[in-house]
């Protein structure tokens, strides 16, 4: 009975022993198991981590070279502008430029235009033949004396008279005796207020002893018989005379008988 009592306690211990190493093997097969599950995991998870950051430094590099492109294409179109600015702005100044030949050519042939009419009107007038008329209605009063000797009754002495005195009312109206240009106006301290007109090849004629000179300016164009002033009494040389337009033609700045060219 006692060697059985010691067999059944053998086998008690045997039992238990193998309990406890049944149950140290499971615990060791679970922390087995719990370090390869952790371990994959890990491994999936770099995976994964190695994939995301593949796909991020793809899309980086993408939109870099997006970038670079968009970059390249604006680059492109700025340069293309700006050629089209230059093209429209030479085209501006090509227009300008143009312009400006066209308006100086324009200009040129209008002076050429008036030149030639000018010159032509010259001509004309230098081929046309004077004709002096009278420019008072009147009873010659006072011959011109160039070579010889009047006398005269406001100095009381003989003197030349380089012009004629025609007879006329005070305020009688006066008229250029050819057409011409008015040279001045002015108040001669012999001959009174005076008119000297211009006319072509070197004629002059000089009209004094006037009352007025409104009706005309200096470098104004008048026609043959214009009203250009009035009869008046301004000759201090000739005062004492009767009332009278004292009236000259010269030549080339030399005194001419008026009586040989009135008509």
């Amino acid at each position: 009975m006692r060697k059985r009592a010691n067999i059944d306690k053998k086998k008690d211990m045997l039992t238990y022993a193998i309990g406890i190493a049944g149950v140290i093997l499971l615990i060791t097969l679970v922390i087995l198991f719990y370090n390869i599950a952790k371990t994959g995991s890990s491994t999936v998870e770099g995976a994964k981590s190695a994939e995301f950051s593949a796909k991020v430094e793809n899309n980086t590099n993408n939109n870099t070279i997006l970038d670079q492109a968009s970059s390249k294409i604006e680059e492109k179109l700025n340069e293309t502008k700006n050629q089209v600015m230059n093209e429209t702005e030479n085209i501006a100044i090509n227009t300008n430029i143009t312009s400006d030949k066209v308006e100086q050519e324009q200009e040129k042939t209008t002076n050429n235009s008036n030149a030639q009419k000018e010159n032509k009107e010259s001509k004309e007038e230098e081929k046309r033949e004077l004709v002096f008329s009278k420019p008072v209605e009147g009873e010659i009063i006072k011959e011109f004396a160039k070579d010889t000797l009047i006398y005269s009754n406001t100095l009381n002495e003989w003197t030349t008279h380089l012009g004629i005195d025609i007879k006329a009312d005070k305020t009688t109206v006066v008229k250029a005796a050819e057409a011409g240009t008015v040279k001045y106006i002015k108040n001669d301290p012999r001959y009174g207020l005076t008119i000297v007109i211009e006319h072509i090849d070197g004629y002059s004629t000089i009209y004094a002893n006037l009352l007025t000179t409104e009706f005309v300016v200096e470098g104004e164009k008048v026609e043959k018989g214009q009203t250009i002033g009035t009869v008046g009494n301004t000759a201090v040389f000739e005062i004492a005379d009767e009332s009278h337009l004292h009236f000259e033609i010269l030549k080339d700045n030399v005194q001419l008988d008026p009586s040989s060219y009135l008509k």
